[in-house]
């Protein structure tokens, strides 16, 4: 594959043995810094309409590579793509392959994208809640991050904000570190935003929270706005 000889030349090593001991997922580093991935991806993307996006996305997940996954996410961030079906369907499929926090946050940023492009996808993430991996279960968290980021939602907008504090606290005595952190990441986030619903929810459910939880989730309150 033309792509991942790209990725394969730019190998460092030593920033590759780095990378192996911090992520501790066994599977194959090159040391390509995320830079120079985003404007590979860039350059490839250009290049590609978008069943040839899907098609290469898909034979560089299929790598295992590390830089191979998050160059596959990267090809699919795009906040229009027409049709997108065939995006989201490529990105949904990924989600119980999950094992690390990085190729995950990369890849729900791209489905991230097809979320907000069309809100009834809220109906399956919402399915993940329930399953066994916690990286699926964070990832329904991650991929909504944008509702909490809409400085003048409309009705629509507050509808979904609130169908996700719900989701929040379905997950609450969630003792997974993973799912704690990704609780008191969505709650700061919208704390930017609506610092009052984000006191409103603590003082219903905080108490439910791992205490560092809750410390991330109040963490911006304590600012004088």
């Amino acid at each position: 594959m033309r792509e991942l000889e790209q990725l394969q030349a730019l190998a460092d090593a030593e920033k590759a043995a780095g990378m192996a001991a911090y992520h501790k997922v066994p599977r194959v580093y090159l040391g390509v810094p995320v830079p120079v991935i985003d404007e590979m991806a860039r350059e490839w993307r250009a290049e590609l309409d978008v069943p040839g996006r899907i098609d290469l996305a898909s034979r560089l997940w299929d790598s295992d590579v590390h830089e191979g996954r998050i160059a596959a996410a990267k090809l699919l961030t795009q906040a229009r793509i027409r049709p997108d079906d065939g995006v989201w369907r490529l990105i949904a499929g990924w989600v119980p392959q999950f094992d690390g926090w990085a190729i995950a946050d990369h890849a729900m940023n791209a489905g991230e994208r097809r979320l907000t492009a069309d809100p009834a996808r809220l109906d399956e993430v919402e399915t993940w809640l329930e399953h066994p991996s916690f990286w699926v279960r964070r990832a329904a968290l991650v991929g909504t991050l944008p509702w909490t980021h809409i400085r003048n939602p409309k009705p629509e907008d507050l509808a979904q904000r609130e169908r996700v504090l719900g989701w929040l606290d379905r997950l609450a005595e969630d003792r997974e570190w993973f799912i704690q952190k990704a609780i008191g990441w969505w709650l700061r986030e919208l704390s930017k935003h609506d610092p009052q619903r984000v006191r409103d929810w603590l003082g219903t459910h905080g108490a439910r929270l791992k205490p560092f939880a809750r410390r991330e989730a109040e963490r911006r309150l304590a600012q004088p706005e």
